[in-house]
């Protein structure tokens, strides 16, 4: 029981570390969004305005701004900590390593994640989606960007400390990605949650390998 509250301890401090230093550098944050919002935004101006067609290409629109979004930057997640020697330091924590990754993905998601999905009905609106659509595409982001997130832990754990190492990143999450796009764009919310629950499982303890390895 001590050891399981410690770990809670640590898991809730590890989330408040991550928030505040990410918040230091909300320039990034406000940028992500800001990138998300301009490119739902160009589609509707760029394509013929007829309604059917901005209906039936508004999930995939707004799924694929969401992982063009989350992937900016993302090699980031672990290049401070590892530049400034605190990754050594969070591997020594007294808690399994992937739960720290848990901690670090709970952040990003609070911080991205949560801003992301609920803009998302806004930006709906300019494709003419009804509420009940706008629902089940939020409902599918809701669960999809926290995919998206882990799956971005993986690619930075595995290129940490490598030059350039954002484009090998990208070309290792992308295909990873495709079935969460794939389900969320069509509307499947019980298949992005099975997918959001696979990922949960085998993400994290990927991630925790990836940055050990990359530590040695």
């Amino acid at each position: 029981m001590k050891a399981t509250s410690a770990h809670g301890v640590i898991f809730r401090w590890l989330i408040w570390r991550e928030i505040l230093l990410s918040w230091r550098r909300r320039a990034d944050l406000f940028s992500t969004l800001a990138f998300f919002i301009v490119i739902v935004s160009l589609f509707p101006l760029s394509v013929d305005p007829d309604a059917r067609l901005l209906r039936s290409i508004a999930g995939g629109v707004l799924w694929v701004s969401a992982l063009l979004s989350t992937m900016l930057g993302f090699h980031r997640m672990f290049s401070q900590d590892f530049a400034d020697g605190s990754l050594d330091q969070l591997i020594l924590l007294p808690q399994p390593l992937f739960l720290t990754v848990i901690g670090k993905v709970a952040a990003q998601f609070l911080l991205l994640g949560v801003p992301l999905v609920l803009i998302s009905p806004l930006l709906g609106l300019q494709y003419g989606l009804t509420s009940t659509a706008t629902l089940q595409l939020a409902s599918t982001l809701l669960l999809g960007v926290p995919v998206l997130i882990l799956l971005n832990a993986i690619g930075a754990a595995l290129t940490l400390g490598i030059h350039g190492g954002g484009l090998v990143a990208a070309l290792i999450v992308l295909p990873l990605c495709i079935p969460a796009l794939v389900f969320g764009a069509g509307g499947n919310i019980s298949l992005v949650g099975a997918v959001f629950a696979l990922t949960l499982a085998f993400a994290p303890p990927a991630t925790a390998a990836a940055l050990r390895i990359s530590l040695e």
